[in-house]
């Protein structure tokens, strides 16, 4: 109790220079005198207060500080950029020993960190394929970002990329506010030598913040907001956005529901992936496809709708459900669409075992937008197809990154754990869906192959609990049955899942 006290209590003040001092120069060869003097502090009473107000010695904070900001700058990624540098530039000249280090608290090697982000980069920044705006579409006005005096052409600078950014991924952009139904707007500050960025998108109508972000110079650094940063930007506000437009849709009078506002109403009952959602879904797509055929995005989720209903155990016809669905697909395929409708017609696609088409859809899908954390997250599930386990995860971990707070997000932590699965890493597979479900309680489907994990990691108890779990849910569920509905995994490995959900005590 004393502690957490303590921790809730403001730092004395030689405590708080030492730790501004640490966090302004964090590559610097501190010693404990030169950091007690700038304290104003004994070494002694330096130790005591960290210790006490922290829980960490100094040197173990600024050890933390190190690695969190070599971490900060991989994850920005840079083509041309080497670890070796990032790490020298953080205090930590023995790269054997930082690499060593840095695996063990991000589960990853720098190297891999790196690789991830260059490739995410290049995508973000690739040659998009501008498509003609839906009419419905919501414009955005990216107003004029207020900044310190002799900031000021940073500021429009700053305007200019986000203004580009957002029409590079097919978002509609007028410099009219009073056409826009979101507003951007920013602030630029310079505080200690650094300068700080904040942004914030709102409703027009209401005001209402919707989203906000903020990016920091190191004190005695030139503030670089490039492309590549502004495509970061727009890429974390897209899921912020449609959450607000689904909510428009929602507010919206029945009566003057488009075919847009239907679809939007649907798609996070397609999202829950339960089948009470599923099913209210596919009502309010089939409205929406009544009152326009041609509608992309309604298509898409429908055809994954009815996909859902095979791959989940929703339905007690999944053959006609796969036929439905294939037939959508098919439809979906001469329609085109944004990158969000492509990659929910990738999801279709791959559960109806047509890998390579979908793959092929992904790819367009990040050539109009390479910030789609759903594109991305389904390449990664086709790379768990195809067997290739190591891509699979890069792809899952740029899709968190790029929208960790997405609704989507935990399928990700799944696909995570099927490719661990693919590998032969079993207990990793089962932690990481451990994990997905502990975010989605009531996907239940997931102890389809995190029961097996458990079966081949020789966890017998916790493969009882998570057979028990299943079968809670589907209660006529056998191996049979797991057979029509898991998606098209790897023969090998299909034989492994039902051999062990047969060994754990699933009917066959």
């Amino acid at each position: 109790m004393q502690a957490d006290t303590a921790l809730t209590s403001p730092m004395p003040r030689g405590v708080r220079r030492a730790l501004d001092a640490l966090r302004a120069d964090p590559g610097r060869d501190w010693g404990m005198r030169d950091l007690a003097a700038v304290a104003g502090l004994s070494c002694r009473s330096l130790q005591r207060q960290f210790r006490a107000f922290l829980r960490k010695p100094p040197l173990a904070l600024l050890r933390d500080i190190r690695f969190d900001g070599a971490r900060r700058e991989l994850l920005q990624g840079a083509t041309g950029m080497r670890v070796m540098d990032v790490a020298l530039r953080w205090g930590f000249p023995h790269f054997g020993r930082f690499s060593t280090e840095y695996r063990r608290r991000y589960g990853e090697t720098p190297s891999q960190t790196l690789r991830r982000q260059v490739a995410l980069l290049d995508a973000l920044v690739a040659a998009p394929m501008i498509l003609p705006p839906h009419g419905d579409q919501p414009a955005v006005t990216v107003g004029e970002i207020d900044a310190d005096a002799g900031a000021e052409d940073i500021a429009r600078a700053v305007a200019d990329e986000l203004a580009t950014a957002l029409v590079r991924t097919g978002l509609a952009v007028t410099s009219r506010p009073g056409q826009a139904r979101y507003r951007m707007t920013g602030i630029l500050r310079e505080s200690g030598g650094a300068l700080r960025l904040t942004l914030r998108l709102l409703d027009a109508e209401t005001g209402r913040h919707l989203w906000a972000h903020r990016s920091d110079a190191a004190p005695g650094a030139g503030f670089g907001f490039d492309e590549q940063q502004a495509a970061r930007v727009v890429a974390a506000l897209q899921p912020g956005l449609r959450l607000a437009e689904i909510d428009r849709a929602r507010r919206k009078p029945d009566a003057h529901l488009s075919a847009y506002d239907l679809t939007l109403r649907a798609m996070p009952h397609v999202l829950s992936m339960d089948a009470e959602g599923n099913a209210r879904a596919l009502e309010l797509l089939e409205r929406a496809r009544e009152r326009d055929p041609q509608n992309a995005l309604a298509t898409c989720l429908a055809a994954w709708a009815h996909a859902q209903r095979v791959v989940y155990h929703f339905s007690a016809a999944p053959a006609e459900d796969r036929i439905r669905g294939t037939e959508l697909a098919h439809k979906a395929l001469t329609l085109g669409g944004d990158a969000s409708a492509l990659a929910i017609l990738g999801n279709a696609l791959t559960s109806l075992n047509a890998v390579e088409t979908a793959a092929a859809v992904i790819r367009k899908a990040l050539s109009i937008d390479g910030g789609c954390a759903w594109a991305w997250s389904r390449g990664g599930w086709v790379d768990v197809y195809r067997g290739d386990s190591d891509s699979a995860i890069e792809r899952f971990l740029i899709s968190l990154e790029l929208a960790p707070q997405d609704s989507l997000a935990f399928n990700n932590l799944v696909g995570i754990g099927v490719a661990h699965f693919n590998a032969g890493r079993y207990r990793e597979a089962a932690e990481w869906q451990e994990r997905a479900l502990q975010e989605h309680p009531t996907a239940a489907w997931v102890h389809r192959t995190m029961c097996p994990a458990y079966v081949l990691a020789g966890a017998p108890s916790d493969a009882r609990r998570s057979l028990a779990a299943l079968r809670a849910n589907y209660p006529e569920l056998t191996v049979a049955s797991v057979q029509q509905g898991l998606p098209p995994l790897r023969p090998a490995v299909r034989e492994l899942v039902f051999g062990a959900l047969q060994a754990a005590g699933l009917p066959a």
